[in-house]
């Protein structure tokens, strides 16, 4: 295993940049063979110490000068990526010269070169795969970029910033220069040249200023623009109304791009988005593509605030921009739709991702104490447990302070960098809290579990709850002081009714302490507890529910979310009692509890469409892995499908009568009640095909015939591939196939339905879907397609003989020199083996060895050495 540049970076060792770059002069000279970048930095002595400028691989140093003074070899110094500048003037003008082969970087990260478009990725340390240049956030800069090139094929020049000038130059090339007022760290710098075509739109703020929108696309996906514009109006409007934040250009730019690592990045005025992530047309995009470029385009639109204009001092503080944008692109799509179902989402992620991830040998809290490679830090620890962070913070204050709280740290840190105990003591400030012991949330890794117990006391109608908070041991962390949890609940009485709490329906509890006893007076009668509603903490919650309550809640709790949570409950427990028949060799009937609880679902027509759909659908295989203490895949894979097959086949005429009523009639729309009602209507179909009668079959015949939307399209598609109607299966994706092949998005959806498939037979799909003309090594929309759904499919990728562990391991080790952030993400499944019985946990960890056993970048390395520790 390579070592190479594999340092540990730790919290502790912070120290401010000694040196601030006031102004920086950037200037792109754009070939086909190689470019050349000029940069003229203006430095300014902060503190004692040392120049270090960074430079990576990628970026060949020509010529550096000192206030116009060649640098010669003595002095300077170079140690892995740094460029220590021994003598330097308090203040000075350092000019770099470097040059690049932007074709030839398959990393994705600078300057590199997608299809025929110069395009950049700069976080979290791409710029220094530019030039020599102090890379960190916490070093913010003016920056004035001069792009040139070739005018036939690069018509199209962006930066940062407004436009101030542009012209003619010889040899048919031109230029265009951008200012971008406002100061910013480098890993927010963009560039774009290309020949694109746009779309143009405009937003007045609520001062009255007109703002310019533009989307940029290659010609060929121009009619997939008008969602995301749409989308863009719409997060300006809402963060005005909800944040009372205003743009603050006469600009905004947002550009489509093939090949990128990530979703989208939110570089000020010049947002590059994954194409996957912006572009939508309805007979090209389900309803949930749809919802998802919604919500990422309001992402990175409200990092103008929390992100740009207050960004993060440094990578240890990730969680600051991530997790709080994360959180208000979530309040967004809330208000845009259903919020209890947007939170039964963001849950079920969180449920069976993130906590996986915190049970893993890459566990680190949201605030990390050490990193070797930061890219790896790109997690779902940082996103969405961050998100469920700020979230308890609003809990906790309520909506009014929370709003002052960050009021008060957009106005007090506007233009600086800084760390999540700057916003945390924000709200300390408004709301007059102590939050000293919330901030462990930020420190300590893990999930915390709660473990709650009740008693009644009739006589004098008291009622007790007992919590018991833990916390499991984590990689560096083997004892964990109590968090501080709001825990939301609400009281239900037999008949239905709720118990009034302090004037409303539910109380927040301040759970703080390891062992806590809450009483409440005044209860007429033993309550049934409505527990950790709106998962108001991202705990596991321990409460000895009998199916009886949990049916009961279903039906009558009106936290929409715990409704749900009921019913996930109620199949949970039948479920997990299925695979205990299944591994002991027994016949087991399913309990009726849950068949009834499903037709009462089924037979409320007042029930919304999408929260239906949401509380229809069985616990998926990776929550039930989660939950398992071993994982054993064959009997996960054929408990769920048994039960899903009985509840498929007793309510077989159910299903068919919400299936024909709920079928949307018109033109394909999407707004809430079509949403809900596309969604309902797939998951009947998916349930009536499962009866494996071929009067389903024809109806998904018929369906995909008659689809005029791909969420249409792909719910019988899907619904067939994952059925024992194979013939019909391989048919229709060739159809389909043939349809769309000039469309690389739709086949990007096309391979991941068949790598996903659970099945002995997925390795030999997936292994002739990577010679497939549609497959690119050097796109990740095409290797998260084939590889990252492969390696999510149960069965298919945990074969008993270990070839899918084996074949993964094979294309990480292909992949890694190529693009190593992708195959870092790409190892993540084989991570987790102490989690399998102890043949697989040998077959994984046999892979991870011999991956271990090559020349490795710091991405996988990190990866796989914490993993094998």
């Amino acid at each position: 295993m390579s070592q190479d540049n594999a340092k540990t970076v730790y919290l502790k060792d912070y120290q401010p940049p000694a040196f601030s770059v006031e102004s920086v002069e950037l200037t792109f000279s754009l070939f086909e063979e190689q470019c050349q970048v000029r940069s003229n930095l203006h430095i300014k002595r902060q503190h004692p110490g040392q120049l270090v400028l960074n430079g990576g691989q990628h970026a060949e140093v020509l010529r550096v000068e000192v206030n116009g003074e060649l640098l010669h070899e003595s002095g300077y110094r170079v140690s892995g990526e740094d460029w220590v500048i021994e003598a330097v003037p308090d203040e000075a003008t350092l000019t770099v010269l470097t040059q690049l082969q932007p074709q030839n970087n398959t990393t994705l990260e600078g300057l590199y070169k997608s299809s025929s478009m110069y395009c950049t990725q700069c976080e979290a340390e791409g710029f220094r795969q530019i030039t020599l240049y102090p890379d960190r956030p916490d070093v913010m800069s003016v920056f004035t970029t001069r792009i040139e090139a070739d005018k036939a094929l690069y018509p199209v020049l962006l930066s940062n910033g407004n436009l101030v000038e542009q012209g003619e130059l010889e040899n048919g090339r031109h230029f265009a220069v951008w200012h971008d007022p406002f100061r910013k760290p480098s890993y927010l710098f963009a560039l774009v040249a290309g020949d694109l075509q746009h779309i143009e739109d405009s937003f007045t703020t609520m001062s009255g200023r007109a703002v310019t929108l533009r989307l940029y696309t290659e010609a060929r996906n121009i009619s997939k623009t008008e969602f995301a514009m749409g989308a863009l109006q719409r997060s300006m409007k809402w963060d005005e109304e909800a944040y009372g934040r205003e743009y603050d250009l006469d600009l905004f730019n947002i550009v489509a791009v093939d090949d990128f690592n990530m979703g989208a990045m939110e570089n000020k005025s010049l947002n590059i988005f994954n194409s996957s992530c912006v572009l939508a047309r309805a007979d090209t995009t389900t309803d949930a593509g749809f919802q998802r470029i919604e919500a990422i385009v309001a992402h990175e639109y409200f990092h103008n605030w929390s992100g740009n204009r207050v960004t993060c001092r440094d990578w240890f503080q990730l969680s600051l921009k991530e997790g709080f944008t994360v959180f208000r692109d979530s309040q967004f799509s809330s208000d845009m739709g259903s919020a209890a179902v947007k939170r039964i989402e963001d849950v079920t992620l969180l449920r069976t991702a993130q906590f996986a991830e915190d049970a893993g040998p890459t566990s680190h809290p949201v605030r990390p104490d050490n990193y070797m490679e930061i890219s790896n830090f790109y997690t779902l620890t940082i996103y969405e447990k961050g998100a469920e962070v700020v979230r308890m913070i609003h809990t906790l204050l309520g909506a009014e302070l929370f709003r002052q709280g960050s009021d008060l740290y957009f106005e007090r840190f506007d233009g600086q960098a800084v760390t999540c105990d700057d916003f945390v003591r924000c709200m300390e400030e408004v709301s007059g809290r102590d939050l000293t012991q919330f901030m462990r949330w930020y420190t300590q890794a893990g999930t915390p579990r709660l473990q709650v117990t009740d008693e009644y006391d009739a006589a004098t109608g008291t009622y007790y709850l007992d919590v018991r908070q833990s916390c499991p041991a984590t990689p560096g962390q083997e004892q964990k002081l109590p968090f501080h949890i709001p825990l939301a609940v609400g009281l239900l009485y037999p008949d239905g009714t709720e118990h009034h709490l302090q004037g409303d329906s539910t109380l927040v509890l301040d759970v703080t302490e390891a062992e806590q006893r809450f009483m409440f007076k005044g209860i007429t009668q033993r309550p049934i507890p409505s527990l950790l509603r709106g998962f108001s903490a991202p705990v596991k919650l321990d409460y000895p529910y009998s199916r009886e309550e949990l049916s009961f809640l279903m039906s009558h709790d009106t936290d929409g979310f715990n409704r749900w949570e009921a019913g996930q409950r109620l199949a949970m427990a039948i479920l997990q009692e299925q695979i205990g028949a299944i591994q002991a060799g027994e016949e087991l009937e399913v309990d009726p509890a849950l068949i009834a609880a499903f037709e009462r679902v089924l037979d409320d027509t007042d029930l919304d469409y999408a929260v239906a759909a949401k509380v229809l659908t069985l616990p998926s295989e990776a929550y039930l892995a989660e939950n398992a203490q071993v994982i054993d895949v064959e009997a996960i894979h054929q408990a769920r499908r048994r039960v899903r097959k009985v509840l498929a086949d007793a309510l077989c005429a159910r299903f068919r009568e919400r299936y024909h009523a709920t079928e949307p009639d018109g033109v394909y729309a999407f707004h809430g009640s079509s949403i809900g009602q596309r969604a309902l209507n797939n998951l009947c179909l998916g349930y009536l095909l499962a009866t494996e009668r071929e009067e389903a079959l024809e109806l998904v015949r018929q369906q995909y015939a008659e689809a005029d939307n791909m969420t249409d399209s792909m719910g019988a598609l899907a619904a067939v591939v994952h059925s024992p109607f194979t013939t019909v299966a391989d048919e229709l994706l060739e159809q389909f196939y043939g349809r769309w092949s000039e469309d690389a998005l739709v086949v990007n959806q096309w391979l991941s339905l068949q790598a996903s498939v659970a099945g002995e037979g997925t390795l030999a799909k997936v292994q002739s879907l990577l010679q497939h003309a549609a497959f690119d090594w050097r796109n990740p929309n095409k290797v998260r397609s084939v590889l990252g759904a492969y390696g999510q499919s149960s069965v298919g990728f945990h074969r008993a003989d270990g070839a899918g562990y084996e074949f993964l391991a094979d294309q990480v080790i292909h992949l890694d020199p190529m693009n190593p952030q992708l195959a870092s993400r790409m190892v993540t499944p084989l991570t987790r083996w102490r989690r399998y019985p102890a043949a697989r946990q040998a077959q994984m960890r046999a892979a991870l060895e011999r991956i271990a056993a090559q020349p490795l970048s710091k991405d996988v390395y990190e990866i796989v050495s914490k993993s094998l520790a």
